[in-house]
């Protein structure tokens, strides 16, 4: 019976001993989603790199994207957090509309289409101000001209808009 004892108080000390570990493991785990403004350049001015999770498993999806008429699965498009992304965008900001142009013609996909889920991203500002930059969920298309995409309608605010997958 004390061995019995024993190894429940054991078992016990373990299993609170790694579900400890594993709190403080993700309590400084920097955010998958966010915002970092990059050093200004002479030639093309700042620039802000999004970093995002989006994306699901193609085996679990008969489709999320209309393409030629055709319902697809295109991977690292649409909801989850299948895939890490970081894209390079110029905001620019028109009143209270904000925009964000791709700088990079193939750093999101080489298809003339996006699928972006609504995401929330950390960021702070030169100041030490901690906001959130807010996309709301859109399916962008490639310029003809330019070759870039534009997220439109993003916002910034205190507080996450948007649960992120």
């Amino acid at each position: 019976m004390k061995k019995v004892w024993t190894i429940a108080l054991l078992a016990v000390l373990i299993l609170g001993a790694c579900e400890k570990e594993d709190n403080s493991k993700t309590r400084y785990e920097p955010s998958r989603n966010r915002v970092i403004t990059l050093p200004a350049n002479e030639k093309t001015g700042s620039a802000t790199l999004l970093q995002t999770q989006i994306g699901h498993d193609g085996k679990t999806c008969s489709g999320c994207v209309f393409d030629g008429g055709d319902l697809i699965h295109v991977d690292c498009m649409g909801d989850g957090n299948y895939c890490a992304i970081s894209v390079a965008v110029q905001l620019q900001q028109a009143g209270y509309t904000i925009n964000a142009v791709t700088t990079d013609t193939f750093d999101l996909t080489s298809e003339d289409f996006f699928l972006m889920p609504d995401r929330s991203l950390d960021y702070t500002d030169d100041k030490n101000n901690h906001y959130y930059l807010n996309i709301p969920g859109q399916m962008v298309y490639r310029d003809s001209t330019t070759l870039q995409f534009t997220f439109t309608g993003l916002f910034f605010s205190n507080s996450p808009a948007y649960e992120n997958d």
